[in-house]
């Protein structure tokens, strides 16, 4: 069924939406070319927890790295712990492999309760004499401050594992401007950045306390059910413009306005490698992301050929897209590092 025989809705759900908005950018009748989705959750959910439990090693493989990710599968099947979690791995510029357990709990209190007993030893000082680095960046934003974007209803990641499911074909979307439509907070907000980065260390414990409206988007993309001859084509084609990118924003990012940049492969229950990989970055706000997504060379260039092969296979592709952003408030935020290297997260917004 195509977008232009179905009834449209808000990607913004409808406890959310305002009196009277309406898209910024496409008003009325608009048609998206193409049908897309947005993650729905209970109207009692006032907020999400999206929490980067990650673990660094110079070689990987040291027995301390397969230890650590012993423990946090360990931590994340106790009571209170989250309602969908996934794991994935890289390797940044300096060499050091990550792998990093992302954990989304929609019930605040759950989490609390499950961080005191089993989430805070992680970034323990005690830690740094394992010779390994050890670190938890964490938002909590309002439901307000997250939107969501899938181009297919069948399957879930990321946040979207812990809602209870999905909208109908979504209005806001297929046009410059849509990802800050799709925030329910724009509606009424410029979202606006507020300060500059700061560092408090305390010793072996350096956090990052960063600051109002700092923009955050995982965005991925799962060659799982494609066929060999798309996959092939996805992987000698659309990949390298992808890594390529990627890999700009991780090198030379914070010239306009990117903190800092993963591309990272999503790992199976056994930690081998799978064929689901996303993008996640930090930036200084929305609008930054949207003028490299708009404008620069590098996502140019990924747009081009990202929408010549879905085009080439039309129907037919079994490519599965999609991406979260949240812009958190100064006070949904937290970044700790324990024997981690200076490059490190949200180190190199400081550095």
């Amino acid at each position: 069924m195509s977008a232009e025989t179905s009834t449209l809705e808000s990607s913004i759900a409808p406890h959310l939406l305002r009196e009277g908005r309406s898209p910024k950018h496409k008003p009325g009748a608009y048609q998206p070319p193409y049908p897309s989705f947005s993650a729905r959750f209970g109207e009692d959910v006032t907020a999400v927890v999206m929490a980067y439990f990650g673990v660094q090693v110079r070689d990987a493989d040291d027995p301390a790295l397969a230890a650590s990710l012993a423990d946090m599968r360990q931590r994340f099947a106790a009571t209170d712990g989250p309602a969908y979690w996934d794991r994935a791995r890289y390797v940044d510029a300096d060499g050091y492999t990550t792998v990093i357990g992302i954990a989304y709990w929609v019930d605040k209190a759950a989490f609390d309760a499950w961080y005191s007993a089993e989430g805070a030893p992680w970034t323990d000082p005690a830690r740094v004499a394992d010779g390994v680095g050890h670190f938890l960046e964490l938002v909590t934003p309002s439901v307000d401050r997250l939107e969501t974007i899938f181009s297919a209803n069948d399957k879930v990641e990321g946040v979207a594992g812990a809602g209870t499911g999905m909208s109908g074909m979504i209005e806001e979307h297929a046009y410059w401007g849509s990802m800050r439509d799709r925030l329910p907070l724009s509606q009424g907000a410029p979202l606006y950045p507020e300060g500059t980065p700061r560092i408090v260390e305390d010793g072996p414990v350096c956090t990052v306390v960063l600051h109002e409206n700092a923009c955050v988007i995982r965005s991925g993309q799962d060659l799982t059910e494609t066929g060999e001859t798309e996959r092939s084509a996805y992987l000698a084609e659309v990949e390298p413009s992808l890594r390529e990118g990627m890999d700009f924003l991780r090198d030379q990012g914070n010239g306009i306005g990117c903190y800092d940049n993963r591309y990272m492969t999503v790992l199976d229950e056994n930690d081998q490698p799978t064929l689901r990989t996303f993008g996640v970055s930090w930036w200084r706000d929305l609008s930054a992301l949207e003028d490299w997504a708009a404008s620069h060379p590098t996502h140019v260039q990924i747009f081009g050929v990202a929408m010549r092969h879905l085009s080439s296979f039309g129907p037919e592709s079994r490519l599965r897209l999609y991406h979260e952003v949240t812009v958190p408030a100064a006070t949904e935020q937290r970044f700790v590092y324990v024997g981690c290297h200076a490059r490190t997260g949200m180190l190199r917004a400081v550095s």
